[in-house]
Order: C-alpha cells, then sequence, then structure tokens
C-alpha cells in the first residue's frame, strides 16, 4: 500500500534529518506543511522559489518519500476579508510551485466564521458555505493553469461538514482541478457516530470519483464526546473502509494524521494489515 503521514508528526531539527527519518520508518510519502514542519525554510508566504522547492522535493525524493499533499490549511471564510485574501493568496503560491515540489496536491478544509478557527453554529449556515464555494473556485481558476489538485477536506465543525455537503460544493464549482481529501473519522459525531457503516458507505458512493487522498486516523466516544486517535485505536470500522476504497481506489495514498510516538509504528502496521488483507467477511468485522 501507499501509506504515508503528516510530515510535522515526525519531529526533527532539519530537513535531512526530517526526510531520512520518514524513510526509515518506511512511509512512501507525506502531507507536508511548509510552516510547521519546515518554519526556517519557510518563515512567510513570498518565500517559495523553483529552486527551494525543487531542493525539498528531492531531499525527500532521495530518501524515497513523495510529497503526496502539500498542507495549506488557511480559512477560506476569514470574517476579515483581508486575512481572507492573505490566506487565499498563500494558498495560490503553494498551487504555483506544487509541481516543483513533485507534488500535484495542495490541500485544506474550509474554514471557520470565527478568526481563531473555533467551532461555531453559525458556520452551518448557508452563507459561510456559499463564500467556501466562491473561495474554492477561485483555488480552481489557479489550479487549472498551473495543473494542480485543490484538496478539499470536509470536517464536522466546518461549513463543508458532511459528504453531501462537500458533494454540492463540487457540483458548484464543477472542475476536474477540485478533488477530495477524504477523513472519515472528520465526518463522526455523537449523533451519527452509530450508523458509521451507513454514513462511510454513502460518503465513498457521492464521493469516490473524487476521492484523491486518504486520511487515517480513528475515534472513541468519551463523555459522550468524539474523540480522536490514531488509526487501529478506535472504533472506526477500517474492515469496510478498505474494501470499499480497494474496490474504487487501488494503491490511494494513505496518510496517517495526528499520530506520533510511541504509536506511529503500531498505526502503521494496523493499516497495512487492513489495506492488505484478502479476506473481509460477513459482517465486516473491524
Amino acid at each position: 500500500m501507499n501509506l504515508g503521514i503528516r510530515a510535522h508528526d515526525i519531529e526533527k531539527d532539519s530537513l535531512e534529518e526530517l526526510a531520512e527519518e520518514i524513510g526509515r520508518k518506511g512511509f512512501s510519502c507525506i502531507q507536508l506543511a511548509l510552516g510547521k514542519s519546515l518554519p526556517a525554510l519557510y518563515p512567510s508566504p513570498g518565500t517559495l522559489s523553483p529552486g527551494l522547492s525543487r531542493y525539498i522535493g528531492k531531499t525527500f525524493g532521495d530518501a524515497g518519500v513523495q510529497i503526496a499533499v502539500l498542507g495549506c490549511y488557511v480559512n477560506l471564510i476569514h470574517p476579515d476579508l483581508s486575512e481572507r485574501r492573505k490566506g487565499l493568496e498563500k494558498f495560490k503560491e503553494h498551487i504555483r510551485y506544487a509541481r516543483d515540489f513533485g507534488c500535484s496536491i495542495v490541500g485544506t478544509e474550509t474554514g471557520s466564521v470565527l478568526p481563531e478557527m473555533g467551532y461555531s453554529e453559525r458556520n452551518f449556515e448557508e452563507k459561510p458555505f456559499l463564500d467556501a464555494v466562491e473561495s474554492v473556485a477561485e483555488l480552481a481558476l489557479e489550479a487549472e493553469r498551473f495543473g494542480v489538485i485543490v484538496g478539499v477536506e470536509a470536517g464536522v465543525n466546518h461549513p463543508v461538514h458532511s459528504a453531501d455537503r462537500l458533494k454540492r460544493l463540487l457540483d458548484l464549482v464543477d472542475s476536474n482541478n477540485v478533488q477530495v481529501i477524504f477523513d472519515p473519522a472528520n465526518l463522526i459525531t455523537v449523533e451519527n457516530y452509530h450508523r458509521q457503516d451507513e454514513l462511510l458507505a454513502e460518503a465513498i458512493e457521492l464521493l469516490g470519483e473524487k476521492i484523491a487522498i486518504f486520511h487515517a486516523k480513528d475515534f472513541v466516544v468519551e463523555e459522550d464526546q468524539v474523540k480522536i486517535v490514531p488509526a487501529g485505536q478506535g472504533l472506526l470500522n477500517y474492515s469496510l473502509i478498505s474494501k470499499l476504497l480497494k474496490d474504487r481506489k487501488p494503491y490511494i495514498q494513505v496518510l496517517m494524521e495526528g499520530t506520533k510516538e510511541p504509536d506511529i509504528e503500531g498505526c502503521a502496521d494496523y493499516l497495512r494489515m487492513k489495506f492488505s488483507s484478502r479476506s473481509i467477511g460477513k459482517g465486516l468485522l473491524r
């Protein structure tokens, strides 16, 4: 399988050490958030150049690691329009140089009506959703110019908080350069986790054609709250997920998220076992 990890979930002091460690752990790909993993090399927007981008991409490539996604998680609906514009321009900078990294996807969620990106029920109203559509449409135009994909990730606290809302955004933007970063744990709530099998099947049916990347993490329910944990340590039905994804997206890049030491090796082994299993019996055992 094409298994990877978010680069900033591994702590190293330099680009070279980071690339070597990720390759040593047997990962073939990463999601790279430049400001989080390499703040000395990307201190602020405007820093990127073809030379820097190719150097970073080559360093990971020499370690056998491909940059699958450039993470650029900006607030697409920031209430301060000047701050929203800064975020969109930062994302466009990533689009322009993505190919120099050897990468074809720049990823984000859809933001919040709150400047600090927190939870608000106002995120679920129509206007924030339409603002997100407008921002994604603008990014799609830039992506089409540079032959890059905008990866959009749904999340329960965001304007695009469900599979059907994400499908609606994809239909409204109507660009092949907008694809899906599918993170099923992001769709789980206290209200719906009991019917997760139905939810997962519906999401993959709705979005399957546009799913480009899979984010792997898990969830548990504690004190009537959903808590995110590493893959294999919770309730998410990975047997069902692997079956549905293998049928529709063979060799999809699977990126572990929010998984740090000492859980990395165990999580990686669990995912390799689930995605390589050829026998998924009746009942879809977890």
